[in-house]
Parts: structure tokens; C-alpha cells; sequence
């Protein structure tokens, strides 16, 4: 069976290849290996679908090749994203710059994605994993199972190693691979980051906001701020997030991670020691657990006390000054040393992929074999958290497809 367009995985960047395709006057065939197309879809923003976000600057984007992603962005930019959607009949509402269709529900993302596939002729064949491909006399031989299809031109649109039970198993890296495509090093992101503390368990559940600084070999690297989540294995929540792919990818060259915890990070620790102090003598006939209790959520402060070798029973007047310096240090950076990530199959996203280097930024088209086109997070470029990863599925995937339907 012959086709002009093969189109390998029926995700956002593949779902949107296709529709663009179509709208040029190409002819695409999507072949996802899963029982329906756009299943991460519906998991992205706890389920509400964060599809873009409207403010855009590039340390958004992370990338080996840095400037690599910008071509596309700009040729579909979040703006258009967002018309893209209204035009399909989506009501967007917006929060703090993030994107949301208004029923706060993803699989309005996703049918209206698949509804404009079929209305334009879009042929999508579910449980088809291409399993193999080559290219002779300048025809793609793509292997399904028992069936072989021969295409014209191919966009590889499979995924990464992020979430496989959603269909993102690695395997289109494979497929890469047998044209010459190299893969930069894999690690998952947009996780939790699992510690070797013994603190960890009794501080499970915790969520508070806080500071987390990223040190790598003792040097700081980078930070951010909002809701960490303390867990039973370490830490998580958006900050964690942010930094995973920094310490991830340490962590495959064999780096020290640390990752300190800032719960006061409006307060400078000069302040902080000042409270502190002011604690001690206006509520010295109280424990220590009792003077700080309204500092701190009681499981951090419990924490933080055993720390700075303080007694939670102690009269907080007897506390040696010294000892409520340590607790003011560890307010200010209570340390997590990070023994691996929470795993591709709890991450969001892979960072990694398809090195950049060897496709074309202007038409996601390979530089190693004509008339292969690379979209989505297959290639070697992954967001912070806030929708930027799907701007980017929807932008690669419509220059790929903007691209692929072009006659040659």
C-alpha cells in the first residue's frame, strides 16, 4: 500500500502534522500504535489541558543546540495556537499567561484536534506500531506488523520515553536511529527527584512554599519558586520540575546533587535570625515546638529542630544561641541529596532526543535523509512547565507538516 505522507505517532505534534498537511492539500496517514491518538494529551495539566502559554521568552525552551527551537515558535506562535483552537469551535480562558480550554476539560483539546483530522480526510489507524523503516529508490518501506506501506515522505512524530504507558515508549528513537540520527543523552524531566535522607518519610505529605536552589558538585546552578511538595522518596511540586532536567542530566554524568530548601524565601537569613531571637525572649517559658510553631508546618519544624539538635521539648530560653543560628540555616536550606529522578514513567516530559543538529530548524526536515521530517519530543527540545510543551508539539509539528506537503 502506498502512501504520500506517513505520519509515525498520533500525538499533539503528529495530530496537528497531519491537519496542516491536509490544509496544504497533502495527503497524510497517521499510524499510532496505541488504541486512540492523543492519549498524553489528556493527562497534561492534572487533566485541564495548560495547551500554551502567552508568555514566551527562550529560557522556556531547553535545548543542546539553544537557538533551535525559535524558527518554529515563531512561524507558529502561542498566538496562533490559540486561534488555531478558537477557530475549531475551543473557548480558551487564560490564568497568569497559562491557556486552558474553558470547560477546564483536555479531551476538549483532543476532539477537536481528531474531529478536524476526520472532517478533512485525515486516515488514523490505532494499535499500528511501525516497527521498521527503510528508504530505497526514494520510496519509505514502513513494517506494521504483517503489513508493509510505502510512503513518499515520513514525519516522525513518536515521542519520547516520557509516560509509556500513554504510547511515548522510545521507540521512534529506534526508528531514528536506522537513518544515522544520533540520540543526545536521555533523562526524564518535569518529575520528583528522589533523596537519600532519612527526614524524607516524616516529612510526606508537606506542601508549602518554598525555595529550591540546584547545586551541582557544591556549585550553584540554578533555582526556582513556588509549591514544593515534600514526599516520602524527596522532593516535587512545580520548583522541582523546573530544575529536574538540569539534575537529571547531572546525574548521568556521575555529578553531586544537591538540592537545598529555602522555606523562607522572602526573608533575608539576617531577618530570619532576628525572629528567631525575638521567639526565644518573648516566649521562653515555652518549648521550642511551641515558641517556632507558628513559623513552620509542625512535620518541617520537627525536621528542622532534630537537625540543629534541638529537643522539641526544650525550654526554648535554655536553647543555646548557636543552636538557633543552625535552625535558622537549615530554614533557609534544609539539604536533599538526590540519588536518581522519579522515573520516565512518572515524568512528564523526556528531555533529550534527536540530535538538532542534523535537522533543518526552518522545515523540521532531516539533513541526513531527504523527505524525513522529525516533530515534537523525539527531538532534543523540552519546555519548563506552563504549556510549553505543547506549543512546541503544535509548532514543530505544524512547520513539519507545513513542510511535508510541499511538492519538491
Amino acid at each position: 500500500m502506498k502512501k504520500d505522507i506517513v505520519i509515525i505517532g498520533g500525538g499533539a505534534s503528529g495530530l496537528m502534522a497531519a491537519i496542516t498537511c491536509h490544509r496544504q492539500g497533502g495527503k497524510a496517514i497517521i499510524l499510532e500504535q496505541k488504541d486512540k491518538p492523543g492519549k498524553k494529551i489528556l493527562a497534561t495539566g492534572n487533566g485541564k489541558c495548560n495547551f500554551t502559554n502567552l508568555y514566551q521568552e527562550d529560557s522556556c525552551y531547553r535545548s543542546n543546540q539553544t537557538g533551535f527551537p525559535f524558527p518554529a515558535l515563531r512561524k507558529f506562535s502561542a498566538k496562533d495556537t490559540v486561534q488555531f483552537f478558537e477557530d475549531l469551535g475551543v473557548i480558551t480562558k487564560e490564568k497568569n499567561g497559562y491557556l486552558y480550554p474553558y470547560s477546564g476539560q483536555a479531551s476538549t483539546i483532543l476532539e477537536a484536534l481528531t474531529l478536524e483530522a476526520e472532517r478533512l480526510g485525515v486516515e488514523l489507524y490505532c494499535g499500528e506500531k511501525a516497527e521498521h523503516i527503510t528508504k530505497k529508490n526514494g520510496l519509505f518501506e514502513i513494517s506494521c506488523g504483517k503489513q508493509k506501506l510505502e510512503a513518499n515522505k515520513v514525519i516522525l512524530s513518536a515521542g519520547g520515553k516520557a509516560s509509556p504507558a500513554q504510547g511515548s515508549d522510545g521507540s521512534g528513537f529506534d526508528l531514528a536511529k536506522t537513518f544515522g540520527h544520533k540520540i543526545t543523552p536521555l533523562c526524564p524531566s518535569l518529575t520528583g527527584l528522589k533523596a537519600k535522607e532519612t527526614y524524607c518519610k516524616a516529612l510526606a505529605g508537606v506542601r508549602c512554599d518554598a525555595q529550591v536552589s540546584l547545586f551541582l558538585d557544591d556549585i550553584y546552578v540554578t533555582k526556582d519558586v513556588g509549591e514544593l511538595q515534600l514526599t516520602n522518596y524527596g522532593v516535587s511540586g512545580i520548583p522541582v520540575f523546573q530544575i529536574c532536567r538540569y539534575a537529571g542530566m547531572a546525574l548521568l554524568n556521575k555529578q553531586k546533587v544537591v538540592v537545598k530548601a529555602d522555606f523562607f524565601p522572602l526573608l533575608k537569613e539576617k531577618h530570619l535570625r532576628e525572629i528567631v531571637l525575638k521567639q526565644k525572649y518573648q516566649q521562653g517559658k515555652n518549648t521550642a515546638e511551641e515558641a517556632f510553631g507558628g513559623l513552620l508546618n509542625k512535620k518541617v519544624l520537627l525536621v528542622l529542630l532534630k537537625q540543629a539538635e534541638i529537643k522539641p521539648d526544650q525550654l526554648v530560653s535554655k536553647v543555646q544561641d548557636d543552636k538557633l543560628m543552625a535552625l535558622c540555616k537549615l530554614m533557609k536550606g534544609l539539604s536533599f541529596h538526590i540519588t536518581e529522578t522519579n522515573g520516565f514513567e512518572n515524568a512528564q516530559i523526556c528531555a533529550g532526543g534527536i540530535d538538532t543538529r542534523d535537522v533543518n530548524p526552518d522545515t523540521m526536515e532531516s539533513r541526513l535523509v531527504k523527505n524525513l521530517y522529525l516533530a515534537g519530543e523525539i527531538l532534543d527540545v523540552d519546555g519548563i512547565c506552563g504549556g510549553y510543551n505543547l506549543q512546541w508539539a503544535w509548532s514543530s509539528g505544524y512547520v513539519a507538516g507545513l513542510n511535508a506537503a510541499k511538492q519538491k
